[in-house]
């Protein structure tokens, strides 16, 4: 059928599983998320132990002790998935208009599904877009969030350098990402958790694909370290990793610098 996207890989019970390895990784991410959209909020309440309640809103109020006194008027949202975290910020921030943005159409029904009849819908704009290829101008924005996007990133470092060019100099970038835990005894609970019951809870749900990809998605993040010098290349000046629940997550934060991204060698 004319416009239909295929999965590179498909798990056992047919679910879509992306292969960082194949040329087709960033269709077959768009496909797992198609998959997955009419669950993702629940889902993940459910596999977080309801923590992700919390996550969020602590990296907003972080957010506000990292950012520089100046106005926030205008934020962006990226791979908002059904826009839990879009909805925060404007709320957070009742004088900013919001864009959310996703590149899978289904979360996008989602987040306008959820929307419709609330309060911050005046100010909620949405758009379909991909990380790498923002359609906004440069320093557009005064924020620019994301939350658990940035391990499912074909390249990290072009998509940060992305969102920091639709940032003015001194915007602000908040990234909330699964993290390994701080703790070496506790990170071995974690990944007993994380590797091997999360993915069985996915299986029971028809995903085993998506939630086998997960934990292996982790392994292929940087480190907090790896990760703020990335954020640094990708022209923010001042960088900040604030962990949260025993460094289970973490809110990277970054001030956009005067100029842009530093140039590969």
């Amino acid at each position: 059928m004319a416009g239909r996207t295929e999965p590179g890989r498909l798990a056992a019970d047919g679910s879509p599983y992306p292969d960082r390895g194949l040329p087709t990784f960033e269709r077959d991410v768009r496909a797992m998320f198609t998959h997955i959209a009419e669950r993702y909020e629940w889902f993940d309440h459910l596999a977080s132990l309801g923590n992700d309640y919390l996550w969020r809103p602590r990296a907003l109020w972080d957010l506000d002790r990292f950012r520089s006194a100046g106005p926030l008027e205008r934020a962006l949202d990226v791979g908002c998935g059904t826009g839990e975290l879009a909805r925060q910020v404007a709320h957070h921030y009742p004088r900013a208009r919001v864009v959310a943005t996703d590149f899978t159409g289904a979360m996008l029904t989602k987040v306008d599904a959820a929307t419709r009849a609330g309060d911050v819908r005046a100010r909620l704009d949405l758009g379909r877009a991909t990380a790498l290829r923002l359609p906004f101008r440069d320093g557009a924005f005064d924020l620019v969030t994301n939350a658990f996007v940035a391990r499912n990133l074909s390249d990290l470092g072009a998509a940060l350098a992305e969102m920091r060019r639709v940032l003015r100099p001194g915007g602000t970038l908040l990234t909330l990402e699964i993290t390994e835990p701080t703790s070496r005894a506790f990170g071995r609970l974690f990944h007993a958790y994380f590797d091997r019951v999360v993915p069985s809870l996915g299986r029971l749900v028809g995903s085993a694909g998506p939630y086998r990809y997960l934990p292996e998605s982790l392994r292929t993040l940087p480190r907090r370290p790896a990760f703020l010098a990335t954020l640094q290349t990708a022209g923010f000046a001042r960088a900040e990793a604030w962990p949260q629940s025993l460094g289970i997550v973490t809110a990277y934060l970054g001030e956009a610098g005067a100029g842009g991204a530093i140039p590969s060698r």
